[in-house]
């Protein structure tokens, strides 16, 4: 990396803080802060940063960015946090699209992709609908309160992504659990404090893919875990190794996404009581209402790459080998895309399907068709059914994750 991060700046512009307090909370105060005056930086943690949306948008979109820790030079934080977590099996999800560079990205996502188009997700739609129509009938039978992560956001993701591979039956809820503590490893500070249950989690999701995988070779169906098994059986598409990590990373990115998406959104909309209204109004808005909420408060707040070349930035010049985070939250707020109310929730925003949720380039979210249309259904059915819910604490409690922003807990009252 270069020697001055920021040449010739002033010693008072703002750097990136994870610890300010309040930071977990509400990054998007920070976020416009060093959008004004620091928008490329190298981290006093050590990576480089990106804040705006057109910086962003440049490095999710350039080929030559690898995704891979080899290409990494010198210390690699994040290879050496999963070495001290998994020790020997620190491997483990290395080989899912999330970490591979072309060409074995290339080939690997083409077998998935087949199964995520949108068509073949709309396909879905009564599936889900049912599943939401359920969670939301056992609510109403309950009570007058709603815990919108608990009853909807966390179990629903979870049971379509095992309704598309045709896992057998099993102890979901303990699946969840394993599910949700793995992506704590993407989480430094929480990582250091869960390193035993994250092994433990690694260990007893890996087993359970192990069994499902030998458990469905002996009975094939029309599902996506059987077409991976059988790209697998052809030898040179998907190695023994490859086939547990996509279904481990189905599991893991296809569910805490998801269940951020619908929590966040919710809350989202709960505290801005007038566009709440417009979409109870006018139903035919929730494609793009999604969308907004995406940009809004997006589940994962950042996205990374490694340089494989010396790569100037603004007045800064990034050396090869180096770690870089872009920040897909504060580019989702940057008002020189979005313009004066870019912190503004607005759900009939012009293109706010731009936002980079999802990222962008050849590792947009393989999942993304998925994840509008459970939000969409989510969300509407929840606006639809519930016209007069409001927020029941006066700050619900958040995960405290920097990666993965969302919430564990969003209690509601349904109101009359």
């Amino acid at each position: 990396m270069t020697g001055d991060p920021n040449p010739g700046a002033s010693a008072d512009l703002p750097t990136f803080n994870p610890l300010e307090p309040g930071f977990a909370t509400n990054p998007y105060p920070q976020y416009r802060a060093l959008l004004e005056r620091n928008p490329v930086q190298q981290s006093p943690f050590g990576p480089w940063m990106l804040f705006r949306y057109d910086d962003c948008v440049r490095f999710l979109r350039d080929p030559k960015l690898s995704v891979e820790d080899r290409a990494v030079a010198g210390t690699n934080p994040r290879a050496e946090l999963r070495e001290q977590i998994l020790g020997d099996r620190a491997r483990r999800g290395t080989r899912s699209i999330l970490n591979l560079d072309p060409p074995d990205h290339t080939r690997i996502r083409g077998i998935l992709q087949k199964v995520f188009t949108p068509r073949a997700v709309e396909q879905l739609t009564p599936l889900v609908q049912k599943m939401v129509d359920d969670a939301l009938a056992d609510v109403v039978a309950r009570g007058e309160h709603l815990e919108v992560v608990a009853d909807l956001a966390f179990p629903l993701p979870f049971r379509v992504i095992s309704e598309m591979l045709g896992m057998p039956d099993a102890d979901r809820d303990q699946l969840r659990d394993w599910a949700h503590t793995l992506t704590l490893g993407l989480e430094p500070v929480l990582a250091q404090l869960h390193l035993d249950d994250i092994v433990r989690a690694s260990d007893h999701m890996n087993e359970h893919v192990l069994a499902a995988i030998e458990w469905k070779r002996g009975h094939p169906a029309d599902d996506l875990l059987t077409a991976l098994i059988e790209a697998e059986d052809h030898g040179e598409r998907l190695t023994a190794d490859e086939l547990v990590d996509q279904v481990v990373l189905l599991f893991v990115a296809g569910h805490e996404t998801t269940v951020n998406l619908i929590g966040n959104g919710t809350l989202a909309l709960l505290r801005n009581g007038a566009q709440l209204e417009r979409w109870q109004a006018d139903p035919g808005i929730a494609a793009n209402a999604v969308d907004e909420l995406l940009r809004y408060d997006p589940p994962v707040q950042f996205s990374r790459r490694v340089t494989t070349g010396a790569v100037t930035v603004g007045d800064h010049t990034i050396d090869p080998g180096s770690f870089v985070f872009v920040v897909l939250g504060a580019a989702n707020r940057d008002p020189a895309h979005w313009g004066p109310d870019a912190d503004v929730l607005d759900l009939t925003r012009p293109g706010a399907a731009q936002h980079l949720a999802f990222g962008s380039g050849i590792h947009h979210c393989l999942g993304a068709a998925l994840a509008r249309l459970e939000g969409r259904i989510a969300l509407g059915s929840l606006v639809a059914a519930f016209p007069h819910m409001e927020l029941a604490v006066d700050e619900p409690r958040w995960n405290g994750r920097l990666t993965l922003r969302g919430l564990d807990e969003l209690p509601v009252a349904l109101g009359r």
